[in-house]
């Protein structure tokens, strides 16, 4: 087995929170170094600090790293304690060398194969290297067996005990074809004492071993390279998803201290009309309470064994999260918890009887919208017949009639938006009947509890109201927004606290978004670092729009020109901003439309002058300060597409090896040269 590394920790945090510094985003599987298989390991980082050494940068951020299965996205996790196989390095597993010359001639065809990837292939690449796994294990099973009973893996089992849980959900998730728990034939639901019947089984030892085998080896790889980059005086900074997957060991195992029943996601926006709907479920607070958030403190004394800081990946959630019905795609008639609610009663003083409550929160359909859906997207070739029959069949299937009027709703067994798509309704109705289904000023997400829709004054409801109606109505929904308000400061300072007291890595918050009054306060006030994104840091409420200066961010957060879900600067710069006005705003009018090294120093210069006490950039938008690193297309240097789902995004790979990078002396200079830029001094 290999020898256990001593993790880095939160040893560095305490300079971690005071240096003001300017660091590099990396997503671990960007790197490429020689003896990768494919794609970056974590063996790659001690490298790579090597050249941030040189760079003179002061900290290295990554993207999330945990177990994620064949899924790409970091932020789908499996699990919230295991690591990713697919940053295994094989060739520093102590097992390699009994290796045969079969597996290294396996090993040599697919790092030649994997090489000539400009992307790489999370699929392929996680397959083959789980594969060649499997045979390494197979040769030296009764040696890691014995190791597993009574040896170092025996007693890293015991500080690991999460990993029971984690190998047993692996196993069930191999032999039952990879789907999520919810499709198993057995063990879907389970409780802990079954988690450990399985693990103890003896028939299923070998199988189980396996995974831990795995993960003992990620462990200690991914603590030597932490220790590397602390080494080289460098702060390493992780990432800590709010939220987990729906088909991960920890809803499986733990299911009590989460909602199943709803899906969080972000309401609508200029970007996303329909809101974002993530499929995972959100947080049973009440729950975790209970046990004082253990989960959560496992979580991040798993996460100080490699990071001095860590990015909180979305903490609105930790305030309110959206949450939306799981029969809902969209997350367009979402809600947020914990909200006060309007009721009943609150509708009936402002003098809605029991028709009038059913009109502001249910959808109302006209006999005649159902016909002119239909018409107006109806082939020629269809007849009279054809069309009455269409029309015949949503009203059966979809709709109930009000009375005697040419008025319908939806009939009550309709959830939500799977539920239409069930119907199989011609595409022209269905289109319609999924806009309809959005057209109210309230959703009645419990009998008697109701909450307004994001775009409530859009719907048909509140604009056939009379403006003393609505006047009256924005009045009571001002008062439930601040006394909501209250309540998300209190749950949110509970919650960040719980963390900031039980780690001494440094928090850094994701807090973009449509952000409450009350979050800044809190981040503040627990000296949590926020995030400013150049492009976005504006007065949004301002003729114009203006950018916010540099010298008015504020000294706890990230300042940095772009993130993983953006373009990079060189894309936005040539096909998004305004650079007309951006250029005004630096004080620099003549930038060239072209983006090219010299662009880069006056951009990234001017972003490291801010005052924030972390100024970060991307890999990519750093290389571009070398003319040696640009890619024909700016959108092949993107790590993710938001709203896409496909093989290109997360698998952004640098344009070379690191080491052919660290011989780029002009780009090294120019890197170096905005870790000496001083903040700028308020006026």
């Amino acid at each position: 087995m290999e020898k256990q590394a001593d993790g880095a920790g939160g040893s560095a945090a305490g300079s971690a929170a005071g240096r003001r510094l300017v660091g590099v985003v990396v997503p671990v599987g960007a790197l490429r170094t020689k003896n990768g298989i494919g794609v970056g390991e974590f063996s790659d980082l001690a490298e790579f600090a090597l050249l941030c050494k040189k760079m003179k940068l002061g900290l290295i951020q990554i993207l999330p790293v945990n177990d994620t299965g064949y899924e790409s996205s970091p932020y789908s996790s499996l699990t919230a304690f295991g690591l990713h196989p697919l940053y295994l390095s094989i060739e520093n597993l102590d097992e390699y060398k009994t290796i045969d010359s079969l597996i290294k001639n396996r090993i040599k065809t697919a790092r030649d194969k994997f090489e000539g990837y400009k992307r790489f292939s999370h699929y392929e690449v996680l397959k083959e290297k789980l594969e060649i796994c499997q045979l390494i294990y197979d040769k030296n099973k009764a040696e890691i067996a014995k190791e597993a009973e009574s040896g170092k893996l025996s007693k890293w089992i015991e500080k690991n005990s999460w990993v029971k849980e984690y190998a047993v959900y692996r196993r069930l998730k191999e032999v039952n074809g990879l789907k999520s728990w919810k499709d198993w034939k057995e063990y879907s639901v389970v409780t802990s004492a079954e988690i450990d019947k399985l693990w103890n089984n003896k028939t299923l030892r070998e199988e189980h071993i396996f995974w831990v085998w795995l993960q003992q080896a990620l462990d200690n790889q991914f603590a030597a390279a932490s220790k590397a980059i602390t080494d080289a005086g460098i702060i390493m900074e992780g990432d800590l998803p709010i939220l987990m997957n729906e088909d991960s060991c920890d809803v499986w195992a733990n299911p009590e201290i989460f909602i199943q029943g709803l899906s969080a996601g972000a309401p609508p926006d200029m970007y996303s009309p329909d809101g974002q709907n993530w499929g995972f479920p959100i947080y049973n607070w009440e729950a975790q309470e209970k046990d004082n958030f253990s989960w959560w403190k496992k979580r991040l004394a798993v996460a100080e064994k490699y990071y001095q800081a860590y990015r909180i990946d979305h903490v609105l959630g930790f305030f309110r999260i959206w949450a939306s019905s799981q029969n809902d795609y969209s997350s367009a008639l979402g809600r947020f918890v914990p909200y006060t609610p309007i009721t009943s009663g609150d509708l009936k003083r402002l003098g809605y009887d029991k028709h009038r409550i059913r009109w502001v929160s249910q959808p109302h359909i006209l006999t005649g919208e159902v016909w002119d859906a239909l018409k107006n997207n109806w082939g020629s070739s269809y007849t009279e017949e054809e069309l009455a029959s269409a029309a015949e069949k949503v009203f059966n299937k979809a709709l109930v009639r009000v009375n005697e009027e040419e008025l319908w709703l939806f009939k009550k067994k309709i959830k939500g938006e799977k539920d239409i798509d069930r119907l199989k309704l011609h595409p022209a109705v269905r289109n319609y009947l999924m806009t309809k289904w959005k057209d109210r000023l309230f959703v009645e997400y419990e009998k008697g509890r109701f909450f307004p829709v994001w775009y409530f004054r859009n719907s048909h409801a509140y604009k056939c109201q009379a403006e003393e109606d609505r006047n009256a109505l924005e009045a009571l929904l001002e008062k439930r927004r601040k006394k909501s308000e209250r309540i998300w400061s209190l749950l949110g300072m509970k919650l960040l606290s719980v963390l900031v007291e039980s780690s001494p890595m440094l928090p850094c918050a994701e807090d973009l978004g449509a952000v409450p009054e009350c979050v800044p306060r809190v981040l503040s006030k627990l000296k949590i670092l926020g995030l400013r994104v150049v492009r976005w840091f504006r007065a949004w409420d301002r003729d114009g729009s203006p950018y916010i200066p540099f010298e008015e961010y504020p000294q706890l957060s990230v300042c940095t020109p772009a993130v993983h879900d953006s373009s990079t600067v060189r894309e936005w710069w040539e096909r998004e901003a305004d650079q007309e006005q951006f250029s005004g705003f630096i004080g620099v009018p003549s930038l060239p439309k072209i983006y090219n090294p010299g662009t880069a120093k006056i951009i990234l210069s001017k972003s490291a002058s801010a005052r924030s006490r972390y100024r970060v950039f991307q890999i990519q938008d750093l290389l571009h300060l070398s003319n040696n690193w640009y890619s024909q297309n700016p959108e092949d240097e993107r790590v993710n597409v938001p709203g896409t789902a496909n093989d290109f995004n997360w698998t952004y790979r640098l344009p070379a090896l690191i080491s052919d990078i660290m011989k780029d002396n002009e780009l090294i200079l120019s890197v170096a040269e905005l870790s000496r830029i001083k903040s700028v001094k308020k006026q």
